[in-house]
């Protein structure tokens, strides 16, 4: 008798799918959106961060591992030459990183491999987009 293998977990899946990445998201545009050290962050965004937060919480869970549906909708949109246009700086990629962190640790376990993990892969990927 063979046992069945089971597929290794996704980090989607092991963050809580969706609606825990759009919890992470949320918390990130709350920071935000309410702390000074993060105004200049905020500053390069639109009055409404309804679109961003939809967008955002699309792109993680399809690069966590989730459904595809944010690249399905979005076909050859690269993130990084998306914001590349946009002039971010090492302070405004210091804040985005630093608020994600934050949101990540408010809703992942302490110990969390994954959540520390993805704040790190997240964190390489604002610094690379320093254009200034």
């Amino acid at each position: 008798m063979s046992a069945e293998l089971k597929s290794p977990q996704t980090p989607y899946e092991a963050l809580g799918g969706h609606e825990a990445l759009a919890r992470i998201v949320d918390r990130f545009y709350d920071l935000m959106d309410s702390e000074e050290r993060y105004a200049e962050l905020r500053a390069m965004h639109a009055a409404d961060l309804s679109p961003m937060r939809r967008s955002l919480a699309g792109w993680l869970s399809a690069w966590a591992g989730g459904p595809r549906d944010w690249f399905d909708e979005n076909p050859g949109k690269c993130m990084m030459s998306a914001h590349r246009g946009l002039g971010v700086s090492a302070a405004t990629a210091d804040q985005w990183a630093d608020a994600m962190a934050r949101a990540i640790a408010d809703h992942c376990p302490k110990d969390s491999v994954i959540g520390q993990a993805m704040a790190e892969r997240l964190d390489m990927m604002a610094r690379a987009m320093v254009t200034n």
